[in-house]
């Protein structure tokens, strides 16, 4: 992991030419990018497109960086504008339904026992997690979209956060705070 000090450094040497650099980058703000698609709730293969091309538009402007520091705050803000393009682009497109619900797991050589000891915890688990999706959902967009974003992982900064979702930095964490404990009642 690349400390926030050092990113600057990092852009420099991939602006260069510097594959492990960019290797570094990729790694350090993939989270990113995939936390702005879930955010404007993108299907998957557009999410895809997006990631993709986020990528691309780095690559084409890295030597024209200003602050090179700041690339995250860069990086979400060409995903979100890449988002809304799409978006826009498909407003006449009627989606299909997500067909990964019909996927199969392979199965291993275990024992009935313990595939239905597998099964009933990955139940529970499927009914706490749709618990927590469906009290996401019920939230306002504001705070859903901002809740989603600070998921990602590696945690995008404040400052990254604020450039995808344009919101004002200072505001963050206190949204934050009201949104998760509207979380708690929803759940409650």
């Amino acid at each position: 992991m690349v400390d926030q000090a050092d990113i600057g450094r990092v852009v420099t040497e991939a602006a260069d030419g510097d594959g492990d650099a960019w290797g570094v980058l990729v790694q350090r703000f993939s989270g990113l990018v995939w936390a702005v698609t879930r955010a404007h709730r993108l299907p998957s293969a557009d999410a895809a497109d997006v990631f993709q091309t986020t990528w691309l538009r780095l690559a084409e402007h890295i030597h024209r960086l200003d602050n090179p520091a700041a690339v995250g705050a860069w990086i979400a803000t060409a995903a979100r504008r890449e988002c809304l393009q799409i978006i826009r682009a498909s407003a006449r497109v009627i989606p299909i339904p997500d067909m990964t619900r019909f996927d199969t797991t392979p199965s291993g050589d275990n024992t009935p026992e313990e595939a239905f000891l597998r099964s009933e915890r990955e139940q529970q688990d499927k009914e706490r997690a749709q618990a927590l999706w469906n009290a996401l959902e019920r939230l306002p967009r504001r705070c859903h979209d901002l809740l989603r974003v600070l998921m990602a992982s590696p945690p995008p900064s404040y400052a990254e956060v604020a450039a995808a979702l344009d919101l004002p930095i200072g505001s963050i964490g206190p949204t934050r705070a009201r949104c998760l404990q509207r979380v708690r009642e929803e759940l409650a």
